[in-house]
């Protein structure tokens, strides 16, 4: 006999053996839960399925809750989402181990590097590159010049050296891009004017095309690049390299116009009428000065590479040589100085080597080219002297950390002193210089909204000029935010948001390698591959590119040095998505969670007690459909566990099986091997 009952006030109908669970479902109401399977008998471990019985208050779980006639049912009143969220948040403050890699979450494109990684050591190029290029649109270029964020974060610095994660990038870019192209949608119709050619608006650019919007770039500069062209070094970017990156863009009818400025000969009135979006990408193109007397005698430090790229390399020798600054620019001016024939170069930075902002790599290769450096100096005044350039600088002492985090520099009375130059380069940093009609900052950046990239209405900004100078990679997320949230408003596309549950077990710094390297069986313990450079006479006296790009067969070998940190499960791992479907927090309750625990004794099979829920599912499905009994809950209250009878681990036969692998909600049990 059918019950009729209501759900969130509507009349539906429950055939006998039915659960408020079935018929939410049937009726297209969706309750979340973990613990449910129907071949099993009812769990209710995880309390995720909760409703609310109206009569009498009782909260029930939905999966194992059997109607009764007349009952009203409420599934989506704010309460009923409260107790799910507290549900959910319990379990996420005992579960341990890695959504993603920290890689991932450390590039700030978000790229999946465990994935491109993985597939270039496997040989398959133009599948990395396939992953790469979802959130890198420029892989040549980064390839040469990412700072390499995921790497710091890489766990292998546990042990050595990170995994050459750059030069997987690199080597799938180089060996692929001729043959790459992307499945492009019939375009929509709508139009977007994007104002600045370098990697933001050119981000924006590839992925609004992809979309089916059609981009039209507006560049200042006579050809495309950004500061990728008039800002890096050809020793690091080789140009021909950046030109054929570039042609890409055109291959996929993304149009340019070169030799527009907004505010001279472009008119933001004039985009914003003729196209239906603008995204204002123009960068941070004025130098910032060494604010010091006299400082009007100094070159500014992207000046002076815009000259040198400008005129092909060729630039007169700068003689004697200072660069006031501490970023990859001024490692670019000095080392760009030495190759111009400079017979004394040398850095003038006013706090020590440690607190240098230019990566570690740069700072080392500048030493060895003979870049000199002076830490702990701070320029006073510039002034012109029988035909040279007097510098007067004072000593520095470090005291205590300022806004920036680094300890801040304090003058030493007394300790003023004059250094002579042909050569004073200025590379302090670099301002946005935004043109009237455009909101900005009480720092001179482009004013956003919330969202990081709107300004208003069908206008929004990217990179440099909204975030200040960064990195190329950054860059190229911002581009893609921006054309995310234009295409969001033109095409009515949801925005594509980031998972916001990310489980860590912690950065590098805090783990020891034997918590991590379970996760694989066939972990390489060999040190990082080198790079080839060219020789050193060679990398002083001409702009060839410094290094090569590692073979296939060092890249293989680099791959069986990846742990893959990131959790087989991800992608469908039931906890995270309905906890971040219901606004969870990995934070919400504090205490200590349970470390790191594996079960690796079978050949084929992981158990990580970490992500074990205690939902139970896996010891049913072991006992009640394969007509096993290898798994029980065992121990008590918070150290109790999944295991097997006297902790003998899963027989070898359990290989051919693999349900409780494809039961388990969380990837606590799973495959060993994730190629």
């Amino acid at each position: 006999m059918s019950i009729n009952f209501f759900l969130d006030g509507k009349s539906v109908t429950a055939q006998p053996g039915q659960t408020v669970m079935d018929v939410a479902r049937a009726n297209g109401i969706d309750i979340p839960g973990l613990c449910g399977d129907k071949r099993i008998s009812k769990t209710t471990s995880c309390f995720v399925c909760v409703v609310k019985d109206k009569t009498t208050g009782k909260f029930l779980p939905s999966c194992s809750a059997m109607p009764s006639e007349g009952q009203e049912i409420e599934v989506t009143a704010p309460d009923v989402l409260e107790m799910r969220k507290t549900a959910l948040n319990l379990l996420l403050s005992e579960h341990n181990g890695d959504c993603e890699a920290p890689c991932t979450l450390a590039c700030p494109a978000h790229a999946a590097v465990e994935e491109y990684v993985r597939a270039a050591a496997n040989g398959d190029f133009f599948n990395a590159l396939k992953i790469i290029k979802e959130r890198i649109p420029m892989p040549i270029t980064v390839g040469r010049v990412c700072p390499r964020f995921c790497e710091k974060q890489c766990r292998r610095n546990i042990d050595g050296e990170p995994v050459a994660i750059n030069e997987f990038k690199r080597l799938a870019a180089d060996m692929c891009y001729d043959s790459y192209m992307e499945e492009l949608p019939a375009l929509s119709g709508k139009k977007a004017a994007i104002v600045g050619g370098g990697p933001a608006g050119l981000a924006a650019a590839y992925y609004l095309r992809l979309r089916g919007i059609q981009p039209v770039i507006f560049e200042q500069m006579p050809k495309s690049g950004g500061m990728t062209r008039y800002g890096i070094p050809e020793y690091r970017l080789p140009k021909n390299l950046l030109d054929k990156e570039i042609a890409h863009f055109e291959k996929m009818d993304i149009f340019f116009s070169c030799g527009k400025k907004l505010g001279e000969n472009l008119s933001l009135a004039e985009l914003e009428e003729n196209f239906d979006a603008v995204i204002i990408a123009i960068g941070c193109w004025q130098a910032s000065g060494m604010r010091c007397e006299g400082e009007e005698f100094a070159v500014p430090g992207i000046d002076f590479l815009r000259n040198v790229i400008e005129n092909d390399c060729s630039a007169p020798n700068p003689g004697k040589v200072l660069v006031v600054g501490g970023g990859n620019t001024a490692m670019d001016c000095l080392r760009t100085s030495v190759r111009l024939g400079s017979p004394e170069v040398t850095c003038i930075y006013r706090r020590s080597e440690a607190e240098m902002p230019a990566e570690k790599i740069e700072i080392a290769e500048a030493k060895e080219e003979g870049v000199k450096f002076q830490f702990l100096t701070a320029p006073v005044k510039l002034e012109k002297r029988n035909g040279k350039l007097i510098l007067t600088c004072q000593k520095m002492t470090l005291g205590e950390p300022d806004a920036s985090g680094r300890r801040k520099p304090v003058p030493e009375a007394g300790s003023d002193f004059e250094i002579e130059a042909d050569t004073v380069i200025a590379a302090i940093g670099q301002k946005t210089s935004a043109p009237a009609g455009i909101p900005v900052t009480r720092y001179g950046t482009v004013e956003v909204q919330e969202d990081g990239v709107t300004v208003r209405n069908g206008l929004y900004s990217a990179g440099d000029c909204v975030s200040g100078a960064a990195t190329v990679v950054e860059a190229l997320a911002s581009g893609r935010r921006a054309a995310m949230a234009a295409a969001r408003d033109l095409l009515n596309i949801p925005l594509e948001e980031e998972n916001p549950i990310n489980v860590t077990r912690g950065n590098w710094q805090e783990l020891s390698l034997d918590e991590i390297v379970v996760l694989r069986n066939d972990l390489s313990a060999e040190p990082r591959e080198k790079l080839t450079f060219i020789p050193l006479a060679e990398r002083k006296t001409t702009f060839k590119e410094v290094c090569s790009t590692m073979s296939a067969g060092q890249i293989a070998k680099e791959g069986k040095r990846c742990i893959e940190c990131s959790c087989s499960d991800k992608a469908d791992c039931k906890l995270r998505k309905f906890s971040g479907e219901a606004g969870c927090r990995v934070d919400a309750y504090s205490g200590q969670r349970q470390s790191a625990s594996y079960d690796v004794r079978h050949p084929a099979i992981i158990q990580d007690r970490g992500k074990c829920i205690k939902c139970g599912i896996c010891v049913k499905v072991c006992k009640e459909v394969v007509n096993k009994s290898l798994l029980s809950l065992q121990k008590r209250g918070f150290a109790s566990c999944i295991g097997t009878a006297f902790d003998q681990g899963l027989p070898d036969s359990c290989r051919e099986c693999g349900e409780c692998i494809n039961a388990c909600p969380t990837g606590a049990l799973d495959w060993r091997k994730k190629r």
